[in-house]
């Protein structure tokens, strides 16, 4: 009869374990559930500030009067400047280049002759950083009254920047997670489920492009100049758990 109930005993035990090691395999495998979303945030805005670049020149044998005629080109840029209203504080002229020119001669046989002096050319940038970006685009429109003046000036398309990224920035990542947030509410809704606990959340690239252009987005973030009106955006990637 000992027998017997220790092997009772014994085959208890074994069917315990093993409804025990089964139901532990059961919830290791069982996964909770999830819910993955990606919110945009997008807005548009107007750029603040402008730079313009132009740079002018001066071609001479002398290297003395090459660099008085540049001189007397700055002056009157400057005083061009001035006249349309722009202050000396947002411009910069840079450093003066020089470049001695050679001409390469050959003989009617097409033997090499050696290299002939021809001259020096001296070259000067100028650039404009102002918040004033109408009046700046303005100046870089008519810069041909210089040309007409007899300055060899050669003007840069104008680029434009934003002085509050930083703000806009957060906007964005305000907006691109709130519409995460919806969409991912809807989804559980339309499950049947309940939206739980926020997991995990990734920020997108932050991209600048034209208003209404064909811009691709870059995967190290694109980043416009070219044009006055853009148009910003992020995404965010969240992943909540459902009950």
């Amino acid at each position: 009869m000992k027998q017997n109930l220790t092997a009772i005993i014994f085959g208890l035990a074994i069917v315990g374990s093993s409804f025990i090691l089964g139901n532990a395999v059961i919830n290791r495998n069982k996964q909770a559930g999830t819910i993955a979303v990606t919110g945009l945030g997008q807005t548009n805005f107007t750029s603040d500030l402008i730079v313009w670049e132009a740079r002018f020149t001066r071609v001479d044998r002398d290297l003395k009067q090459a660099y008085a005629d540049l001189e007397r080109d700055k002056k009157a840029i400057q005083d061009y400047l001035k006249a349309k209203g722009i202050t000396d504080s947002v411009v910069v002229f840079n450093a003066v280049s020089t470049q001695k020119n050679m001409k390469q001669n050959y003989s009617s046989t097409g033997q090499y002759m050696g290299e002939e002096f021809t001259g020096y050319t001296l070259s000067q940038s100028v650039q404009i950083d102002s918040k004033a970006v109408q009046q700046v685009e303005k100046i870089s429109r008519e810069v041909t009254e210089l040309l007409n003046k007899g300055i060899q000036l050669y003007s840069l398309s104008p680029r434009y920047y934003y002085t509050k990224l930083d703000d806009l920035k957060i906007e964005m990542i305000s907006r691109a997670t709130e519409n995460a947030r919806l969409r991912a509410e809807r989804i559980a809704t339309n499950s049947g489920a309940r939206l739980g606990n926020l997991l995990t959340a990734k920020m997108g690239i932050f991209q600048i492009t034209g208003q209404n252009s064909n811009e691709d987005y870059s995967w190290g973030g694109a980043y416009n100049t070219s044009s006055k009106e853009k148009t910003a955006s992020i995404t965010m990637k969240l992943t909540y758990d459902v009950k």
